[in-house]
């Protein structure tokens, strides 16, 4: 065997070859995708890289060439500088506030023009993010269950997620929330999922139902999940619910002779609930239950929800408004759902077997906007079908289940967590995105990973994706993958 041969042997060994090719189909099929939803017949120049797939193209071979380069790294340079770069991360963040070199997009300031590129540091931030998040629980001693190292992750994914908030890119802030499925594959207690998953719907509950309903279904959703957590005392936990609505009504009962009928029980009810949150912090201490700590520290925060959603929800813009009260059918305003109903035209048309490549009139002729990026799944399901869009499913879970087995399969923590965060991240993105283009989803402007059109989209997920495939073909041939400092 020439010294050539050897090297490129090196390169590829332990690399899942069933994932790489998965990588490699989606790319593929993305491509495809994206040059029939911008092809242009009347093009006298179809090789231009003024057109979106010749430039999907480009950075396709870019993000390629960089794969290799991550194969050639030693894997463990990712757990030595994690920290380092999710500073970068975090820093390339903050430099889209900068006036002449920050640029808003489509509403959002999440973006930086730099000579003529236009690159979203979100979406390369994710990567640290996924990074950080492993050094901290490959750490010695970490539980995912101990108060103070539950926070610790917790700031982790809070500071980048405001960033987003900030510059207006709510839906990329909301891809972090996926990290919740990572934190119960570590073992994160069933009982405190359970509220984070409620706590995230909140602000979509809070504008179908009244504050005083949300208040008491969080006041027996947390205590049915601290009775759970603390084996079934549930003695103690209908002892506190009866005397909570004992002292409202009281409070309740006091104010209102006070203020000659001016009071409110939803108030009442709120205030004797945050200061009973004080009594129950004391019980958990002398009883040594920290896990019901947590319960009650995410307890606080949903409490607060209903009565700030008014505020953020008037924060938000316009057309973003209009999208959450269209989805909920609280309005109805045509305009404002005019892309989701044009992509539910586009899909339904396809039929069984879709009407050809290159022949989907409602793409090809421009009336589902943004064809070539967020709404690139009509593309697929109106020349392709339902079976080409099942295909595509196909081909999406398949690898999102091998990146779940490469994070089973290491022997270090690290790349186990960093394995599944990968995989969570990959799972949000398809579900909200072929989700919103089918209407069972708000619109939240994320893209469908390594089909939509977005140099920084697809290079950030191939980097994103093939440390993992590093990481795991250093755990196949038996080499440590992160560095013992």
């Amino acid at each position: 065997m020439t010294a050539r041969r050897r090297n490129s042997a090196a390169l590829f060994e332990g690399l899942d070859i069933w994932a790489v090719m998965l990588y490699v189909a989606l790319t593929m099929v993305g491509l495809m995708a994206i040059f029939s939803a911008s092809w242009d017949s009347t093009s006298e120049a179809p090789l231009s890289f003024s057109h979106n797939y010749m430039k999907q193209a480009v950075w396709l071979g870019i993000s390629w060439v960089v794969a290799l380069f991550i194969l050639l790294l030693d894997s463990s340079v990712w757990h030595k500088g994690a920290y380092f770069f999710y500073g970068a991360g975090i820093l390339a963040l903050l430099l889209t506030f900068i006036p002449g070199l920050g640029t808003e997009v489509n509403g959002a300031r999440a973006w930086l023009d730099i000579g003529g590129f236009r690159l979203q540091p979100m979406e390369l931030a994710k990567i640290t993010i996924a990074l950080a998040t492993a050094r901290i629980m490959s750490e010695y001693n970490f539980s995912i269950n101990k108060v103070g190292d539950l926070f610790r992750v917790a700031a982790i994914l809070l500071v980048p997620m405001g960033i987003a908030v900030l510059q207006n890119d709510t839906g990329s802030g909301l891809v972090l929330c996926s990290f919740l499925f990572m934190f119960y594959r570590e073992g994160l207690n069933n009982w405190i999922c359970v509220p984070i998953l409620f706590v995230a719907a909140l602000f979509i509950l809070s504008f179908i139902f009244t504050p005083i309903t949300l208040l008491f279904s969080l006041i027996a959703i947390f205590t049915l999940s601290a009775a759970m957590m603390m084996r079934g005392r549930w003695r103690i936990c209908v002892t506190y619910v009866a005397s909570l609505l004992l002292v409202s009504i009281i409070v309740f009962l006091l104010w209102g002779l006070i203020s000659k009928g001016n009071a409110s029980y939803y108030i009442s009810l709120l205030a004797t609930t945050l200061a009973s949150v004080v009594v129950v912090v004391i019980y958990a201490i002398r009883e040594n239950l920290r896990p019901l700590i947590i319960v009650v520290a995410i307890f606080f925060a949903a409490v607060m929800i209903p009565p700030s959603s008014d505020l953020a929800f008037s924060r938000l813009k316009h057309h973003q408004q209009q999208r959450i009260q269209t989805f909920l059918g609280i309005e109805e305003d045509p305009d404002a759902d005019y892309n989701v109903n044009q992509a539910k035209i586009a899909i339904g048309s396809g039929g069984i077997f879709g009407k050809g490549y290159l022949q989907g009139s409602q793409v090809r002729y421009g009336l589902v906007p943004e064809r070539h990026t967020d709404f690139i799944f009509c593309a697929i399901g109106e020349e392709f079908g339902f079976m080409g869009a099942l295909v595509l499913l196909g081909l999406f879970g398949a690898f999102i289940l091998r990146l779940m087995k490469m994070g089973d399969r290491q022997q270090e923590s690290f790349g186990r967590v960093y394995c599944y965060a990968v995989a969570s991240m990959l799972l949000f993105h398809v579900w909200v995105n072929i989700g919103m283009t089918m209407g069972v989803m708000p619109v939240m402007g994320i893209p469908l990973p390594l089909i939509s059109y977005g140099g920084s989209s697809l290079l950030a997920y191939t980097i994103m994706i093939f440390i993992a495939f590093a990481l795991d073909a250093s755990t196949r041939k038996g080499l440590p993958t992160y560095s013992r400092l």
